[in-house]
């Protein structure tokens, strides 16, 4: 009887929060729904209209559709091989017993805790700008051509941006695991004349398994919306070069103030993280079952 009481008590206080979290999940969507099948454009007003399927027709019709979908893609995948790689190799360096580890790992997590507009000026202006950049610097002093990143290679620069910033996450999660790495398993292995190459590939990678496919899912879900970095270094371009979805449907929304075709575009974009969240979920799943 307690127990019942315990359990509709818990129901009763949980409610309003369960009922607010609903609230602000739905309207928002319900409204965005709603505006992707209308005809709504922002220099227009009073010209609303019911415009079905059309709205949706447009956008993934739309020639640049095709080339935000892949340069997400692209962009997504490619941060994600960098932080998990760099990221494997950075937490193997800060387990290591080394003087000042400490200080070392506060450095290695301080970019995760820097504002995406921060850090895209600071790598737009003091590193990568092809005058008095740090990297134009360094290339002089050789005598190199100083590269002008965000025109001639505009989509590996946003990609290096990026993965700066969440290369100290993915190097969190696996250091946390391979602080959980069960020493008896290294000693037996080293008694057994195991180098360091052979427990990396059959003892600490299979460890890491887990957590970097926990790292997949996560950055996967935040990146498929990185929108600042491209705003403030490269504006989408040199021509389409750097649009991605987010930065497609802000140029809709706030560029051609078309709410409708905005609003079709991010239910578009909803879609597509949900897929590639369910297939990343059952992997998540599996690994944690084996």
């Amino acid at each position: 009887m307690a127990t019942q009481q315990t359990r509709t008590l818990g129901r009763v206080l949980i409610a309003p929060a369960v009922a607010l979290l609903f609230v602000w999940m739905i309207v928002p969507l319900a409204m965005t729904i709603y505006f992707s099948l209308q005809y709504k454009n922002l220099l227009n007003p009073g010209e609303e209209s019911f415009a079905g399927l059309d709205n949706f027709t447009y956008f993934l019709t739309d020639p640049a559709f095709i080339t935000a979908l892949i340069n997400t893609l692209v962009l997504v995948g490619s941060v994600l091989l960098i932080t998990i790689v760099l990221g494997t190799f950075v937490a193997l360096l800060m387990n290591m017993p080394i003087y000042g580890r400490n200080i070392v790992r506060l450095m290695v997590i301080a970019p995760f805790f820097v504002m995406p507009t921060v850090s895209a000026l600071v790598w737009k202006n003091l590193l990568m700008h092809p005058v008095s950049g740090l990297f134009a610097w360094l290339m002089s002093s050789v005598g190199l051509e100083p590269i002008d990143w965000f025109t001639n290679y505009p989509m590996l620069a946003v990609i290096l941006i990026v993965a700066w910033q969440w290369l100290p996450f993915a190097s969190l999660i696996l250091l946390t695991a391979l602080q959980s790495l069960d020493e008896e398993q290294k000693e037996a292995a080293e008694m057994d004349g195991a180098g360091a190459v052979s427990k990396f590939i059959y003892l600490t990678l299979p460890h890491l398994a887990r957590p970097i496919t926990v790292v997949i899912l996560i950055e996967t879900i935040f990146l498929l919306t990185v929108f600042a970095e491209i705003f403030v270094t490269t504006g989408g371009g040199p021509g389409l070069q750097t649009t991605n979805l987010a930065f497609l449907i802000y140029q809709a929304a706030l560029l051609q103030f078309d709410v409708g075709s905005a609003s079709a575009g991010g239910l578009v974009a909803v879609v597509i993280a949900n897929i590639l969240a369910f297939f990343l979920v059952r992997i998540v799943g599996r690994n944690l079952e084996a």
